[in-house]
């Protein structure tokens, strides 16, 4: 199937599918997918019931109360597929079940004019890959960043056809499934924040490769994977927490890694009041780095992830060159404190002003965006044999000054340990120049579980 269809047409093949038949839930936003496939025409032959509950009390009577009292969340989504297609396959299963496939699909969507941020929903599908065989699913959560209602429900639109189609023929590789879901759609209307699969129509998919792919195609801002490893919607993980982040490059993850977020955690929980073990500790990596000018591939991003994971530690896998965009993100989530933890070789280019070329308020805005009373910028010494970095030991350009005294005096960013208080900082590529020395030495600045898994990616040249 060509991407050079329009969502017309791609509803038509659908409907034209005689062996596909299905039902549609739609909460929220209104039968804005649906209206797709009645416009398309031959909608009879496709749809065998639609629904939309906008009452709170029926939807409650139909699906069930959800124990967060949240409609637009991943639960209702999953309860929402799994009654419709129960309904289909106990109704219909004996009388068309040999030559249909049938499925679910269905939306909870919360959308808003101009002033509305929080214009987000999930959407989900439950179908058989033929006939007679065990349900697949897939869902996915999606922020709708356009200003205006209207455009919203029509991204939503496009996003379910496509959702469908590409579930139903474009499985054979995942790359062609992520290009057919976003079809026709802007950049810029929608953010993904995670996708989910299951099952045997899905088999070829690896469900942290797909969600970084996203990232990579600007279709994701951020992919958050839990310390299970798992692919998460980062606004149910992170709803109300306290949360610490440290930015680094890991590769491979160090000792050194570890230190910063154990003394980061130490000085924020002191700071804030908050006990340690409330506070989320994220290890985050941008796959734009404009500290080095460079990109980061899907393959390099799983093998960083990988390591983190065998840490049991959560990580943030972000397109965000600048911390600012990086804070945002997380401050949409919860509004609680918020830390961002850094190796002090970091402040040269944090207080470059050539790095917020496309702010109107150059450094300055990007500053004021980066701060508040209740987010912190906490800086780890940078020691070698020569010398020791700290915030009150580096020095910016005469134009900055004043800034950056600012920041310092009203404890927006501070140091978190004293020279004396660290070993000398080890950095990734120190590890890689004593493995390529064949030098041992190198075990004792890396965490155990990192060691086998760093070697395995050297020795594949990777």
């Amino acid at each position: 199937m060509s991407t050079t269809q329009s969502t017309t047409q791609k509803a038509l093949d659908i409907n034209l599918d005689l062996s596909r038949y299905g039902s549609f839930a739609e909460i929220g936003a209104g039968q804005e997918v649906a209206r797709q496939f009645f416009q398309a025409g031959k909608a009879s032959q496709t749809i065998a019931l639609t629904i939309s509950a906008y009452d709170m009390t029926f939807s409650d009577i139909i699906y069930g109360k959800e124990k967060s009292g949240r409609y637009v969340c991943e639960s209702r989504v999953r309860k929402m597929l799994d009654r419709e297609y129960e309904k289909l396959v106990e109704r219909l299963g004996n009388t068309r079940g040999k030559s249909t496939s049938f499925f679910a699909f269905a939306d909870t969507v919360a959308t808003g004019s101009e002033g509305k941020k929080n214009s987000h929903g999930w959407m989900g599908l439950k179908f058989q890959h033929k006939p007679g065989a065990q349900a697949s699913e897939v869902a996915l959560h999606m922020r709708l960043l356009d200003r205006h209602r209207l455009q919203q429900q029509e991204t939503l639109s496009i996003l379910g056809v496509n959702l469908l189609h590409s579930s139903f023929y474009k499985t054979a590789h995942p790359l062609e499934f992520i290009e057919g879901l976003f079809d026709k759609i802007k950049n810029g209307a929608i953010a993904v924040d995670a996708i989910h699969f299951n099952g045997e129509a899905f088999k070829k998919f690896d469900e942290v490769t797909v969600n970084l792919s996203m990232v990579e195609l600007g279709w994701s801002e951020a992919i958050f994977i839990n310390a299970e490893g798992k692919v998460q919607n980062a606004s149910d993980a992170l709803w109300g927490k306290d949360i610490l982040v440290q930015r680094a490059f890991y590769n491979p993850v160090t000792n050194t890694h570890l230190d910063v977020m154990d003394k980061g955690t130490k000085h924020f929980s002191k700071e804030f009041g908050t006990k340690a073990s409330d506070v989320v500790n994220i290890f985050e990596f941008t796959l734009n780095n404009r500290l080095k000018n460079t990109k980061i591939s899907v393959d390099e991003a799983l093998k960083k992830v990988k390591m983190i994971s065998s840490l049991k530690k959560p990580v943030l896998v972000s397109s965000f060159s600048l911390f600012y965009k990086l804070k945002e993100h997380l401050r949409a989530m919860s509004e609680k404190p918020l830390g961002i933890v850094i190796g002090a070789t970091h402040l040269e280019k944090l207080f470059d002003e050539k790095f917020y070329f496309d702010l109107p308020g150059g450094i300055l805005e990007g500053m004021g965006k980066l701060v508040d009373e209740k987010t912190r910028l906490y800086i780890y010494p940078h020691k070698t044999e020569q010398m020791c970095l700290q915030v009150k030991s580096f020095f910016p350009k005469p134009a900055i000054k004043h800034i950056y005294a600012h920041l310092i005096e009203n404890k927006f960013i501070q140091d978190i340990a004293g020279c004396d208080e660290i070993q000398e900082f080890v950095h990734s590529d120190d590890i890689l120049k004593l493995v390529k020395k064949k030098d041992n030495r190198w075990k004792k600045l890396v965490p155990e579980s990192v060691q086998s898994i760093y070697m395995d990616q050297v020795k594949a040249g990777r």
